[in-house]
C-alpha cells in the first residue's frame, strides 16, 4: 500500500508590491521538496546533468543545461537523482496577474498568451532557445527598477516564440477549465472527454457533439492539437491515472479501470510509453522521495 507523498504549497519570497523576484544559487543538491505556488516561476539550471524533474506527472532526468516555465499551482520538484557536479539554478517568480488579462488578449502579446496557457501544463525549451536565454537571464540579477520588467517581458517574449517547446504534463493531470483551445467546438470536445473519460467513448460520439462528420472531427482535432482523437483521449486518461497514483492509495488496477482502460495490459503499456516508466515505478518516484539528498 503506498503512502500519499508530502506536497507542500509554497510561500514564495515575492512581495505583493513587487513585479516579480529573482534569485540565484550555486549548490551541490537540489533540497526542496515536491510544491506548487501561485505564481510563475521560469527555472534556469546549468551544469545539473543526471538530477531528475518531475513536472505535474512527468518525470525526467535532465541534460546539463535546461530552462522551465511552471504555470500556477502546478506540482514540481527537482532532484539530485545522480547529479555530482556543482549545480548553478536561476528562479525567477512573478505574479499571475502580474499582466491583466486584457492586456494579454491584445494581438501584439498573443505568444505570450498562448504560452502562459501552455505553462499550465509545464514547458521545457529547446537547448537553443535555453543557450541564447542564459546572458540576459544571468544580467537580469543586475537590472533595477522598471528596465527590469522591460527586459523580463522581452525574454517572456522571445521564449514565446521559440519554435521547439514540450509540454511536460498530461492534459488529464491539470485542472481542465483553465485550458483555453480558441475553439468552441474543440473545448466542447474537450470538456466531454474530460468529464466522461472513465466511459467508454467513440470519434462518432465526438463528431455528433461538434456537428461533425466522424472523418471532419478527425482531421479538425489532428490539424488543431497535432493528435488524433485516441492520443487526446489517452492522454486525458493517463492524466487522471497519474493524479489517482499520486493522490489515493487504489490498486493500479483500480485505477486503470476508473480511468477508463478497460484492459490493465494495455494500461501498463500506453503508461510505460508515454512515461517511460511503469504506474508502479511513477508511484514510488513520489511516494519514495520525500526525503531529499
Amino acid at each position: 500500500m503506498s503512502t500519499k507523498p508530502n506536497m507542500i504549497k509554497e510561500i514564495t519570497p515575492l512581495t505583493p508590491n513587487d513585479c516579480f523576484t529573482i534569485f540565484s544559487r550555486v549548490k551541490t543538491e537540489f533540497d526542496f521538496p515536491l510544491h506548487f505556488h501561485e505564481e510563475y516561476e521560469l527555472n534556469l539550471i546549468l551544469n545539473a546533468s543526471g538530477a531528475k524533474r518531475i513536472v505535474g506527472d512527468h518525470i525526467s532526468v535532465i541534460d546539463d543545461v535546461e530552462l522551465v516555465l511552471v504555470g500556477p499551482n502546478l506540482p514540481h520538484v527537482w532532484l539530485t537523482h545522480e547529479c555530482k557536479t556543482e549545480i548553478t539554478e536561476i528562479t525567477i517568480q512573478w505574479h499571475k496577474d502580474l499582466f491583466d488579462e486584457k492586456f494579454l488578449k491584445r494581438n501584439q502579446m498573443s505568444f505570450i498568451r498562448q504560452m502562459f496557457d501552455k505553462s499550465l501544463r509545464g514547458i521545457s525549451f529547446s537547448k537553443e532557445s535555453v543557450i541564447a536565454a542564459v546572458p540576459r537571464l544571468q544580467s537580469l540579477k543586475n537590472t533595477n527598477g522598471f528596465n527590469s520588467v522591460l527586459e523580463l517581458l522581452s525574454i517572456l517574449n522571445d521564449l514565446s516564440m521559440s519554435k521547439s517547446m514540450s509540454l511536460l504534463s498530461d492534459i488529464g493531470f491539470i485542472n481542465s477549465n483553465s485550458l483555453k483551445y480558441n475553439s468552441r467546438r474543440l473545448e466542447k470536445a474537450f470538456d466531454f472527454m474530460h468529464t466522461n473519460y472513465d466511459k467508454d467513448i467513440s470519434l462518432k460520439d465526438l463528431a455528433k457533439l461538434t456537428n461533425m462528420t466522424d472523418e471532419s472531427f478527425s482531421r479538425f482535432i489532428k490539424k488543431r492539437t497535432g493528435n488524433t482523437f485516441i492520443n487526446s483521449l489517452n492522454e486525458i486518461r493517463l492524466g487522471h491515472a497519474s493524479r489517482m497514483l499520486i493522490d489515493t492509495t487504489h490498486t493500479i488496477t483500480e485505477i486503470s479501470y476508473s480511468c477508463g482502460f478497460n484492459n490493465i495490459s494495455n494500461f501498463n503499456r500506453l503508461f510505460k510509453k508515454k512515461k517511460h516508466c511503469t504506474p508502479k515505478e511513477f508511484r514510488e518516484n513520489f511516494s519514495g522521495n520525500r526525503i531529499f539528498v
